[in-house]
């Protein structure tokens, strides 16, 4: 769950087409047709397919059309691949019972492309490129590193066509408060309890389509920018045409300013969702962002709006929840990883930072662990796995360098290792009750690829309470768990459509299936990888990319401040580009916020006829299904890379 908020069409890169002949063929190929009461679409993966890879599109109809012949034509309308329809894959809804699947994968030469299906409802596809994976995935990883600039708070934002000005300078000297008691949605009673202290909190990425920043998100979201940097230099690191070093260090930099290293104390939100009868709330009133520094002149009622709160996860050296201790140890052990050569200053107050931070986590945690007020926002459940995490990039951060800072509590790599170990062998016992893929909810599918490459760099050594067999076993479970899922889904996604945050953990399980065949050469999980990629970009019931900008349908109406006030509001530029949204959920939302620019401008929901139990809905009020996030964009940017290269072991 997001916070409670109740362009330009990107051409396919790499792609030889000429104006004329692309009109022609859209004269030709209606992206989809009625005849009757008949309805039929197809949908593919609208970024493309490399060529070496698995290819399918789908037939999505309302009454049956086995038979009925297909075709795979260039711009021009020749047709480069035929076939019939055979029997349905599956079934969507009682609208369109019939889903049909048309792969095409020897189709392996360079090109744009259309899948046209003939019979009593013709219907083709959005066009779509078959191409070397540079030509595909380096626009958008450009457009996710685009989407983290345009979310940049502070002095140092990005000027772009949706930024402006710097917001929220007066964060740079914020009032810091003990964390009160709120409802559901925010609301506290009272005033709150000022600590007496203030702390520079600004920078940061706002976490969604709001201006609140957590570090719940951004510890999460730096340590899979960092993990990136490091294995996919050529994808993201210097030199790339998507260099995120800078990105991550910008990241690193507020986590640096929410630990006060010499008490050891730990702030972990800045704002607050809403507010109570007499102060309003971030949530209460809809603005671009350098508004807020001056909001309502000298009125009580948004004097936190104007003058942020700073919240404080405990008291100086006191116990830290393990979710938030792992995370940030992770982030700043990545941190050394990355700049110990570029910045060794910068690296020095990482690993200290991270070591620290890691000492005071709470491993016996009661009720709630702290994640954001409320805790409603971002519900978490597990922790063993962050601090899985967070102790193997401490291992491998030690490992890379022969001179330790001094003074530092363990300067071993082997005493993380045995930490991260200990940790992993907890959370395997614990998950087989239930666990995720790839997500802000549970980075196991990160951190056991990170431990199993860091036991393997250091000798495999014995005695440790898991070992890298054991840590790939669990991969492979959840793996095996999401083909399951796939098995009973016509478009073969591996995670219900009818949940929450799917799009995300669509990405999640593309990279974990990718991790799988590294470390095991073990190619199982390949195919279902590349079909839950396909889903994200456009492969599924609705025919929408979930990522802003990446394809040629995709959602024109996040519920996202700056995206509905300064960017477009049907596509043409400037759109959002990069942000992945929540993708379909099992409940709708609506919530009209005084300044909000309708969005669609008339009205109607074009993509209601395809919902069945999963609702999706490109409505700017529709936060469970079109908020872009912070972290929700983050397992896209590994997606992405990891179609571009491969790591090498941990070390190299």
């Amino acid at each position: 769950m997001r916070s409670r908020w109740g362009h330009r069409r990107r051409a396919l890169r790499g792609v030889p087409a000429t104006a004329g002949a692309l009109a022609c063929w859209l004269l030709l190929a209606p992206a989809g047709a009625r005849a009757g009461e008949g309805q039929a679409f197809v949908r593919v993966d609208q970024v493309g397919y490399p060529a070496g890879a698995p290819k399918r599109a789908y037939v999505v109809t309302s009454f049956p059309d086995g038979g009925a012949p297909f075709t795979v034509s260039r711009p021009d309308g020749t047709a480069v691949l035929t076939g019939t329809l055979g029997a349905p894959a599956g079934s969507w809804s009682a609208t369109f019972p019939y889903i049909y699947a048309v792969d095409f994968d020897q189709l392996t030469t360079a090109g744009s492309y259309r899948v046209l299906v003939a019979g009593p409802v013709p219907a083709s596809s959005p066009p779509f490129a078959i191409g070397v994976p540079s030509a595909l995935y380096g626009g958008p990883l450009a457009n996710a590193l685009s989407f983290y600039q345009n979310e940049r708070d502070g002095p140092e934002f990005i000027p772009s066509p949706l930024r402006s000005a710097a917001a929220h300078l007066n964060d740079q000297r914020a009032e810091t408060y003990a964390t009160p008691r709120v409802n559901s949605q925010g609301a506290f009673r009272g005033a709150l309890k000022s600590l007496g202290t203030t702390v520079d909190a600004a920078g940061g990425w706002w976490d969604a389509g709001d201006y609140l920043k957590f570090v719940e998100t951004t510890s999460y979201t730096v340590a899979l920018m960092l993990a990136g940097v490091r294995d996919f230099p050529a994808a993201m690191g210097a030199g790339s045409g998507a260099d995120f070093t800078a990105e991550a260090r910008f990241g690193v930099d507020w986590l640096l300013r929410m630990w006060d290293q010499r008490t050891g104390t730990l702030y972990y939100q800045v704002g607050i969702g809403s507010g109570n009868r007499t102060t309003a709330g971030d949530h209460d009133i809809w603005r671009l962002p350098q508004a807020d520094d001056g909001y309502g002149g000298e009125a009580p009622r948004y004097r936190y709006i104007r003058h942020r709160p700073v919240f404080r996860a405990g008291a100086p050296g006191s116990p830290v929840s393990p979710n938030l201790a792992g995370r940030d140890a992770a982030a700043f052990g990545l941190c050394f990883q990355v700049f110990h050569t570029l910045d060794p200053a910068l690296a020095e107050r990482c690993l200290r930072a991270g070591e620290d931070i890691f000492a005071l986590a709470d491993t016996n945690p009661r009720g709630h662990l702290l994640t954001a007020i409320p805790y409603g926002f971002y519900p978490e459940r597990e922790w063993r796995d962050d601090l899985e995490l967070g102790a193997t990039e401490l291992a491998v951060a030690l490992a890379s360098t022969t001179t330790p800072p001094p003074g530092l509590p363990h300067g071993r790599s082997s005493y993380y290792l045995a930490q991260a170990a200990d940790w992993a062998g907890a959370y395997v016992a614990h998950a087989r009750r239930g666990s995720e893929s790839l997500n802000l909810y549970d980075v196991s599918g990160l951190a056991h690829f990170e431990l199993a490459r860091a036991l393997r760099a250091a000798g495999n050594p014995p005695g440790l309470a898991v070992t890298e067999a054991a840590l790939i076993a669990d991969l492979r479970r959840e793996l095996e768990a999401a083909a399951q899922q796939s098995a009973t889904d016509p478009f073969a996604f591996g995670f219900p459509w009818a949940a929450a945050d799917t799009a995300s953990h669509g990405d999640g399980l593309a990279v974990m299936a990718d991790e799988y065949r590294w470390l095991t050469g073990d190619a199982s999980f390949a195919v279902l990888g590349r079909r839950w990629l396909d889903d994200v970009l456009g492969a599924n019931a609705w025919g929408s990319s979930m990522i802003i900008g990446d394809g040629s349908v995709f959602p024109h109406c996040p519920s996202h401040q700056v995206a509905n006030l300064l960017g477009s509001l049907d596509g043409t530029a400037p759109v959002l580009a990069g942000g992945v949204v929540e993708g379909p959920s099992d409940e709708p939302s609506a919530g009209e916020v005084p300044g909000m620019l309708p969005c669609p401008a008339g009205g109607g929901d074009q993509f209601a006829r395809f919902d069945n139990a999963a609702i999706f809905s490109d409505n700017v009020q529709s936060y469970t299904t079109v908020e872009p996030a912070i972290d929700l964009t983050a397992s896209s940017m590994l997606a992405f890379a990891w179609q571009l290269g491969t790591p090498g072991p941990l070390g190299d």
